[in-house]
């Protein structure tokens, strides 16, 4: 089995969350894309660190040694019993699933410490009940980088494999059972190294696959395709060998073999999901999604009226709108609330609005015209979490948060959510339920599209 999960079309969109299973597209991201917020991986304990990265363990991973050990021990006691003890054949058992775990951490340290080579940050390393996950910061700029980053970890595999194999005769000049253990643990990494070589997502050949396919064709969003195109392949095939493998009298092995199949079908999915999502939001405008959520003062008015704009706020949304001053239809500025809590009550009526202005440039903006993607990232960046939009003529236009987002995503999905759900994103300032992923799948999205050629650039404004 593969010691890291990848992520797993896009014409048959239900009308519900249901089909479209959006929490499941983070369970399955690749490496390179696992975020805070992201479900696996996230929980566990900290053993060490490896130069600042965090080495983890999830709790379900002692499941998943209680069930090797036990198939382990399984097949030692039918080699070595009764010769030696049962007692010896369990400690065996315990001792090969332990080094096979060790051995997946050594693979997914291959990733990460290419990863870190290769500039770019990685969060964390953590253990699971089917197999390791090494967690980054964002995929690699380069095709060749991206290449040399899935690679290294089936090359680990492959060398530890050569190395057992290789040590396993001169071991049993120790002991006839060193033999066995080294034997029984290169095979292992052998096939972990091969298998994870297959062509396809979510493996590492998957990953290699297409980062091949992105230098020779110059597209990384076509080489995401062509790999799980691959994937779906693989992942049908094993299910229909596993199939006649069964009929065939083989069992657990034929079982084992569609379920792994199967697994890679799920991840397959959630990943053309995914750049689904990523091709939503390259189509998708502020202006489709951008709202109004700014009140207008005439910047000779007292300061008396904003304060009675503030007391007809819903106390329970959060941010307040943003309030914008003109004179004569020219725009000059924003103001706050900062004047009603520093100045007397008394002072309200002769001081004016026009007397506290901040400059519109202070707000954080976005041209009406920009891609969705590029509104996401600005706001994850911005300390008030949503912003100011700005038409082609250069003016305010409306406003954009991280909820008029999540609409505008439904929407061009026909995902409907209840109105309870979304009524209490909008009061708290997030995505709708199911689309917090959303910068994690915009720091996934291809390097090609994180520099387009602006036509309309916030800063390029008039104040008339």
């Amino acid at each position: 089995m593969s010691p890291q999960i990848f992520t797993a079309g896009a014409g048959r969109f239900a009308r519900n969350v249901g089909w479209f299973d959006l929490p499941r597209i983070i369970e399955h991201m690749p490496l390179w894309l696992r975020q805070p917020g992201v479900t696996v991986g996230e929980q566990g304990w900290t053993l060490l660190k490896v130069r600042g990265v965090p080495l983890r363990v999830q709790p379900s991973w002692l499941f998943a040694l209680a069930i090797f050990t036990t198939l382990f021990q399984g097949r030692y006691a039918t080699e070595v019993t009764p010769a030696v003890p049962a007692s010896i054949s369990w400690a065996l058992g315990l001792a090969t699933a332990l080094l096979l775990f060790f051995s997946v951490l050594l693979h997914e340290l291959g990733h990460a410490l290419m990863a870190v080579r290769e500039g770019v940050k990685v969060l964390s390393i953590t253990l699971f009940h089917l197999g390791g996950i090494a967690r980054v910061e964002k995929e690699c700029s380069t095709a060749m980088g991206s290449l040399r980053i899935a690679a290294a970890g089936p090359l680990v595999s492959l060398l530890l494999a050569l190395a057992l194999l290789g040590s396993a005769e001169s071991a049993g000049a120790l002991s006839p059972l060193l033999t066995l253990l080294c034997t029984q643990l290169g095979l292992l990494n052998l096939m972990l190294g091969l298998f994870n070589l297959l062509p396809g997502l979510p493996l590492d050949g998957g990953l290699i696959l297409k980062a091949l396919v992105w230098k020779f064709s110059g597209s990384q969003q076509r080489g995401m395709q062509v790999a799980s195109a691959s994937g779906r392949a693989l992942a049908t095939l094993m299910i229909i060998l596993g199939g006649v493998l069964m009929f065939q009298g083989g069992g657990f092995n034929g079982l084992l073999l569609m379920l792994i199949g199967w697994f890679g079908l799920g991840a397959n999915r959630s990943q053309s999901q995914m750049l689904v999502l990523q091709k939503v939001l390259e189509d998708l405008t502020v202006a489709d999604a951008a709202g109004r959520h700014f009140r207008v003062l005439e910047s000779d008015q007292p300061l008396r009226r904003l304060s009675q704009l503030r007391l007809q706020d819903d106390d329970a949304k959060a941010p307040a709108d943003w309030v914008l001053v003109c004179r004569g239809g020219h725009w000059l500025g924003w103001v706050d609330d900062q004047a009603l809590r520093d100045l007397p009550v008394q002072q309200w009526d002769r001081q004016r609005v026009g007397d506290h202005l901040q400059p519109l440039d202070s707000l954080p903006s976005i041209a009406t015209k920009a891609p969705l993607w590029q509104a996401i990232k600005a706001i994850e960046s911005s300390d008030q979490g949503r912003l100011l939009v700005f038409s082609p003529a250069g003016l305010p236009s409306g406003t954009i948060d991280r909820m008029d987002l999540g609409e505008a995503v439904l929407k061009r999905l026909g995902v409907h959510l209840p109105p309870q759900i979304l009524d209490e994103a909008r009061r708290q300032n997030r995505y709708p339920m199911g689309l917090s992923m959303l910068p994690q799948i915009v720091a996934s999205m291809p390097v090609s599209s994180e520099n387009p050629a602006s036509e309309n650039s916030p800063g390029e404004r008039s104040n008339s």
